[in-house]
């Protein structure tokens, strides 16, 4: 049986749902959506990455996508996590945020595209119960 993967849909923002409060911050968050499998990237997010590093449309589509020909999605490339097991190649381990913030994909732009985020949520309701404002709450 193949294996199942998240897949994180190209969504289009709304004017309403980006006028909202937000209710979380990515700066307290291990980057949890960035470990999803198939991180959906366009036409548009492989040119914006092509543009940041100063190679060609296909080196920027080669070095930094995947096709998966099962589900029909270019999604960005993965490297090993301790945390998740494997996240955004884009993602500094270490400092746990994205090295290329400016150039990220649309999805990575507007995710999550309502104003609270399910993740952080649970991150938050986990670390008050640890009490330990640095608590890492795990999913599996």
């Amino acid at each position: 049986m193949p294996k199942q993967h998240r897949v994180i849909p190209i969504v289009k923002q709304s004017a309403s749902t980006a006028k909202s409060r937000v209710h979380y911050d990515c700066l307290k968050c291990p980057g949890y959506c960035c470990s999803y499998d198939l991180i959906e990237v366009g036409k548009r997010d492989v040119a914006r990455l092509a543009k940041h590093f100063d190679v060609t449309y296909q080196q920027a589509e080669d070095r930094f996508t995947k096709y998966y020909r099962d589900s029909k999605v270019r999604t960005l490339r993965h490297q090993k996590d301790e945390l998740f097991g494997k996240i955004c190649t884009f993602f500094d381990t270490k400092k746990r945020q994205c090295t290329i913030y400016d150039a990220r994909p649309g999805l990575c732009r507007n995710y999550p595209d309502q104003p609270h985020c399910g993740y952080f949520d649970f991150l938050q309701f986990e670390r008050e119960h640890q009490d330990d404002a640095t608590y890492i709450a795990l999913t599996s």
